[in-house]
């Protein structure tokens, strides 16, 4: 099922000229609106909407990170100079987690809303969500930008019970007694659940749910991760991701797999570069590099070359679904990321790697850098859960792993083992380097 069939089966050339049509619109609207812009562009040398010019000069333009926003605002508070809609206009006002201790507040209009709501119902009937189905949800209302995910199932037509994050028992009870047959929540809260459940004498399949979708991290397009939830739970797993910044959702996977669609178009624009130089990357079939967002209808807090920090790999080959906008998996972020020797090396990749050594492990795992900072030396070390099973840790397992490691990833790892149920299970995202023990 297509929520949005006309968008998302549009050809490429057509696309390309709205996209076109409505990027000119909105840099207008950022000189007309937004001093921020008008300041940045006026620095890069770009005086004017007709300076800028169209989209094939997009790359030419400046980029915009999350700390240039956090100084907006702290400059001009609460909400920043980057804020281009009346106050009076506003809706919903979220923020981030501020994980560097500084949260960023996330201002919408009633059209900003709306969008936001499109996108995350197109993402999420790729997904398999249905109109009339019971879905329980882990994200939070609020404050935080996931909150307004509701919005988007709202719009699909969906029942939804709202649950939040740490109240698994409310979950699984709001499952069991109002027949919820979808949850929406991150990889590692649905590999928790599994170990929940379990521990309980709870068979997770006479849950009757029929699919997952999980976004928030990485993960859930991880064969490993995807094998052992299908499996626990006799249903399906599909993932979607979006970012603060531009919306809640801005991909989805669909039923034939092989990545997230983009989920956002007439909404976003969307740009694949080099993480390093910063060069655009064509969008070609096993393309990487790290996604970069453009506004296009954004009326509150529009963000224009805004650097995601989420790294993918391209699938360009025509779905069988219909939808013809690229496919992406993403496979870490640069907020994760360690250089090892030169070899950018992203945490969650060892999932992947770990799967194949399923069941004598389980995917829980930590890196334990020796030092803080995101540059490190060989071997760096990884702590590795063993299967409950398995109480005695084996040598030659342990070389098996690193061998692995090595091959699929290109670093040299010390691997040790801790015994079951030692490393915590996570209810909402895994932190996955733990810094605890590094020296400064």
């Amino acid at each position: 099922m297509i929520f949005d069939k006309d968008v998302e089966i549009r050809g490429p050339e057509e696309q390309r000229w709205t996209d076109e049509a409505l990027y000119r619109k909105q840099i207008e609207y950022l000189f007309a609106r937004s001093a921020f812009y008008r300041r940045k562009l006026a620095t890069a040398g770009f005086r004017d909407a007709k300076s800028v010019g169209g989209l094939e000069n997009i790359h030419n333009l400046p980029f915009t990170v999350k700390d240039e926003l956090r100084k907006s605002q702290a400059e001009y508070p609460p909400f920043g100079d980057f804020l281009a809609a009346d106050p009076g206009d506003l809706m919903r006002i979220y923020s981030t987690s501020g994980t560097t201790g500084v949260p960023l507040f996330i201002a919408l209009t009633p059209r900003d809303m709306e969008v936001w709501a499109t996108n995350t119902a197109r993402s999420y009937t790729a997904g398999g969500f249905r109109r009339g189905q019971r879905l329980v949800v882990t994200f939070n209302a609020g404050p935080f930008v996931a909150g307004a995910i509701y919005f988007g199932f709202d719009k699909i037509g969906a029942t939804i019970a709202p649950v939040g994050t740490g109240n698994t028992e409310r979950l699984v009870k709001g499952i069991q007694v109002l027949g919820g047959t979808g949850v929406s929540c991150t990889p590692s809260y649905a590999i928790y659940l599994i170990d929940w459940c379990r521990e309980r004498g709870i068979d997770t399949r006479s849950l009757g749910l029929k699919n997952f979708i999980t976004a928030g991290e990485p993960g859930g397009g991880d064969p490993g991760i995807r094998e052992r939830v299908e499996k626990a739970f006799g249903c399906t797993l599909r993932e979607a991701m979006g970012t603060g910044d531009i919306s809640t959702s801005i991909w989805g996977e669909c039923e034939h797999e092989g990545g997230m669609h983009f989920s956002a178009r007439d909404n976003t624009y969307a740009e694949l570069i080099d993480p390093d130089s910063g060069q655009p990357v064509p969008w070609e079939n096993g393309a990487q590099g790290e996604i970069v967002y453009t506004a296009l209808k954004r009326e509150a807090m529009p963000v224009l070359r805004m650097r995601s920090r989420d790294h993918v790999v391209v699938n360009m080959e025509r779905c069988r679904c219909g939808r013809s906008a690229p496919r992406i998996r993403c496979i870490g972020r640069t907020d994760d990321m360690l250089i090892v020797r030169g070899v950018n090396f992203f945490p969650s990749a060892v999932r992947s790697v770990l799967s194949e050594f399923r069941p004598m492990v389980t995917e829980n795992f930590r890196i334990q850098p020796k030092k803080k900072g995101v540059s490190q030396e060989p071997p760096l070390p990884v702590v590795v859960e063993l299967h409950e099973s398995v109480t005695t840790a084996l040598t030659d397992l342990a070389d098996k792993i690193k061998v692995a490691i090595r091959q699929n990833l290109l670093v040299s790892t010390d691997v040790r083992f801790v015994r079951y149920g030692t490393l915590p299970r996570e209810e909402y995202k895994s932190k996955l380097v733990d810094y605890s023990d590094a020296a400064p």
